[in-house]
């Protein structure tokens, strides 16, 4: 285990740099996933990161020592960092004290739509983001395309938010979403408050793309005039609409209830 004591060691603010700035993530193609699930989920979906950066207390920590010591039965790169120095990097308030440095995936769009699969459109909130990640990798879709617009899917907030669900999903960002829709093979269901169409009349019993907008405006005009279907979730009560990560996971499993009807 290497150890780092001075602020002004270079890999120290590289990481320091990272943890604190999307725009230094994305160009880096690399991210932190901060806390002892996230990395243990790594370990066992993905296996080794880049880097493991560990503060000093968490070695007295038995799950974090078991992390610790599968890295370094691979020769993986663990790095110690004095208490102070790693909570300046974590974005975690009193967290456990390890964390994951790992290359975010880099994926390209090559073919149409023919699975399930969760299209984001300018979805801004990160904890939504990582609620229907979860919520998809939960229903058994694994293919999520998101729009420019869409908060950064490797960010720390989505990454805390979805609970392991990115090691399980194929993410797509920074996608054109219209070519997408309208060259689908299979159909696209498109959620909106002023649908006539219930979701629950809806068969879902064969593989479709869900297509979800932005918190306020919803999905766009040009990308629901493409969609195949307009379903609205029918709802009680003297509320608006559903918050778009609860919808989401509403039409996930309406769509799993049917597959197991």
């Amino acid at each position: 285990m290497k150890t780092i004591t001075s602020r002004d060691n270079a890999q120290y603010k590289e990481l320091k740099h990272l943890a604190g700035s999307s725009q230094a993530r994305r160009k880096a193609g690399r991210t932190l996933l901060d806390g002892v699930h996230l990395c243990q989920t790594y370990l066992q979906l993905r296996g080794m990161p880049v880097q493991c950066i560990v503060s000093e207390s968490a070695l007295h920590n038995p799950e974090v020592a078991d992390i610790v010591g599968q890295l370094e039965a691979q020769h993986a790169h663990v790095t110690g960092l004095p208490d102070a120095l790693y909570n300046a990097v974590s974005q975690v308030e009193h967290g456990v004290g390890v964390m994951f440095l790992i290359d975010t995936p880099e994926r390209v769009v090559t073919a149409p739509l023919s699975v399930s699969a969760v299209l984001l459109d300018n979805v801004q909130d990160p904890g939504n983001v990582g609620s229907i990640l979860r919520s998809a990798a939960a229903a058994g879709i694994q293919q999520v395309y998101c729009s420019g617009g869409t908060a950064f899917c490797w960010s720390p907030k989505v990454l805390r938010a979805a609970m392991g669900a990115h090691f399980v999903l194929d993410i797509y960002e920074n996608v054109d979403l219209a070519p997408l829709v309208s060259g689908s093979t299979i159909a696209t269901l498109a959620t909106s408050g002023y649908a006539t169409q219930r979701l629950y009349d809806v068969d879902l019993r064969q593989p479709v793309a869900w297509l979800f907008g932005h918190e306020g405006q919803g999905v766009a005009d040009d990308l629901l005039s493409l969609a195949s279907h307009q379903v609205v979730i029918p709802h009680l009560g003297q509320v608006e609409s559903l918050n778009v990560a609860a919808c989401a996971a509403v039409c996930f499993f309406e769509q799993v209830r049917q597959n197991q009807a």
